[in-house]
């Protein structure tokens, strides 16, 4: 961890809904006039999509029935540990972009699904910001977690997740229900073992709970939408969070827990705003202080 040059970390499942945040930060970095080096989890998966494709296959055939994203095998935990363990130090590192459409593709002149070349990070950024699948993992051979200064889950109910992985995957990526499905079950053992585990190490956890029936994910026909669902806000370490401010700026919000305020689930970017602004408020006053 870092104040010189910090790190915030955003971790969460594929279909979380961990965009959201995103858009969140990006607006509090515009808004204070933060410069932050952005770092999609997805550069740093193993193998770009043709590549994936063909291990998966391969795996198949050889009885592995539960190959994919989520685990070691297929990312570069080392190169996501020493980017954030150089950046800490020196500010500096090296990434790349995954191009996930045509759109992304096109500036590049590559297909989708590949990457770009590693490139050094852009210099003189106040922090780094990471968005992706394992922002907070812990292996018997890495430790991602602590070199993260400001570690953020967003976790939704798992029929939730699971219902906007469906949407996602069928209206955005044209894959059938019943391929969307078969991933979900290939990738549960790494689920278990890689993805839940980070939520124990995070600061701060979104988690995202429908207020309809979602008792069966898999013939849903839509999303809940954000006034169909509460959102449960988790701080691992309450000391300094002025509760009392969150509640009455935050209608209808309510507290749960001496450490979890639950918020009506349209509010949750207002939520994100009101709890995030203060952190980066923090983060650059510590950085002043350690650069004067």
């Amino acid at each position: 961890m870092s104040e010189r040059h910090p790190i915030i970390a955003i971790t969460g499942s594929s279909g979380a809904g961990t965009s959201t945040v995103t858009r969140t930060f990006a607006n509090i970095f515009r808004r204070e006039g933060v410069s932050a080096a952005v770092i999609e989890g997805d550069s740093f998966h193993r193998y770009d999509r043709q590549e994936m494709k063909r291990r998966l296959a391969e795996a198949e055939q050889q009885g592995n029935k539960h190959f994919s994203h989520f685990g070691p095998d297929n990312n570069l935990f080392g190169e996501l540990e020493a980017l954030f363990r150089t950046y800490g130090e020196t500010g500096q590192g090296r990434a790349r972009k995954y191009l996930h459409n045509a759109e992304e593709a096109a500036p590049y002149g590559q297909e989708p699904g590949t990457f770009t070349a590693w490139e050094p990070l852009p210099e003189r950024t106040d922090m780094l910001f990471y968005e992706g699948l394992h922002g907070a993992v812990i292996t018997p051979e890495h430790d991602i977690a602590r070199h993260v200064d400001l570690r953020i889950g967003v976790v939704p109910v798992v029929n939730l997740e699971w219902i906007q992985k469906l949407w996602r995957d069928k209206h955005q990526r044209g894959y059938s229900a019943e391929a969307v499905t078969d991933t979900i079950l290939r990738r549960m053992p790494d689920y278990v073992h890689y993805i839940v585990p980070q939520f124990g190490h995070t600061h701060v956890n979104f988690q995202r709970v429908p207020v309809v029936d979602t008792s069966n994910p898999f013939i849903a026909r839509d999303i809940p939408s954000a006034d169909e669902s509460m959102v449960v806000i988790r701080f691992a370490n309450p000391k300094g969070i002025d509760f009392p401010y969150l509640l009455g700026m935050i209608h209808d919000s309510w507290m749960s827990r001496a450490n979890t305020i639950v918020v009506p689930g349209g509010k949750m970017e207002l939520a994100m705003q009101l709890i995030f602004t203060p952190f980066v408020w923090r983060m650059m006053e510590r950085k002043k202080k350690a650069t004067a």
